[in-house]
């Protein structure tokens, strides 16, 4: 703090950067409350997706079983195909209090359906419904994909924050106020001087003046007695013309 002179004006620099932090320190916890929010949000949303697609993923595997009995091994012919998506995943970004999360949406690529014919001969039904179940098992997928991506950015916003938090909260903060109380009780010292000075001074002016004006009025007394009283006119000799 000693390299902080002691003065009006840094005391009002120093005063507005108290008061710059602790706005900065508001909005920064409002905004770690926020994160917090979300944060839970988003936990549950992953734990309640993860309970339901463990009951999806086995509906889907299962089904794929009962095509595989009902219309053989029809891998082989699947893999024979020409193999073009007519899935694709996309990113997006979605903002929460300043933080951009990654979201993953699923579109459409209008690429023509392959093995078309798969399950003329027979289980052409229960292929159908292993192709719904594993649609229904990738949307799940990409759900939990997104929440568990923002859910990890969101926990590195949230230390990020709060490292700043506590860094207003417990270091600039507390610096900035013991610079500023430094400042006062320098400036208070100063001016303490500044009056016993002045008293000084004034005291010492005081003493000036009652001492001209004692000597005026002696002066005034000496000039108004009168000189022939000290003298008898007896004692003069006469005077002859």
């Amino acid at each position: 703090m000693s390299e902080v002179p002691p003065t009006r004006m840094n005391q009002q620099i120093f005063k507005g950067k108290k008061k710059a932090a602790e706005s900065g320190h508001r909005l920064l916890k409002k905004k770690a409350d926020a994160l917090k929010v979300k944060f839970r949000d988003y936990a549950k949303a992953i734990a309640e997706t993860k309970s339901s697609m463990a009951g999806d993923a086995a509906s889907a595997f299962f089904s794929m079983t009962q095509a595989e009995y009902a219309a053989g091994n029809f891998k082989q012919k699947v893999a024979e195909g020409s193999l073009t998506a007519r899935v694709r995943v996309g990113a997006g970004v979605d903002n929460v209090a300043g933080v951009k999360l990654p979201v993953f949406t699923k579109y459409e690529t209008g690429a023509a359906t392959d093995n078309t014919s798969l399950g003329l001969a027979g289980g052409g039904k229960k292929i159908g419904a292993v192709r719904e179940k594993f649609s229904v098992l990738l949307d799940m997928l990409l759900r939990l994909a997104s929440l568990q991506t923002s859910f990890v950015t969101l926990d590195e916003a949230m230390k990020v924050t709060n490292r700043r938090v506590n860094a207003l909260e417990n270091v600039t903060i507390p610096k900035i106020e013991d610079v500023l109380s430094y400042i006062s009780r320098e400036l208070d010292e100063l001016e303490r001087e500044d009056f016993t000075r002045l008293k000084l001074v004034q005291g010492k002016k005081e003493a000036e003046v009652a001492k001209q004006t004692k000597e005026k009025e002696n002066q005034k007394k000496h000039n108004d007695s009168d000189i022939t009283a000290a003298f008898d006119a007896d004692d003069d000799a006469d005077v002859v013309f």
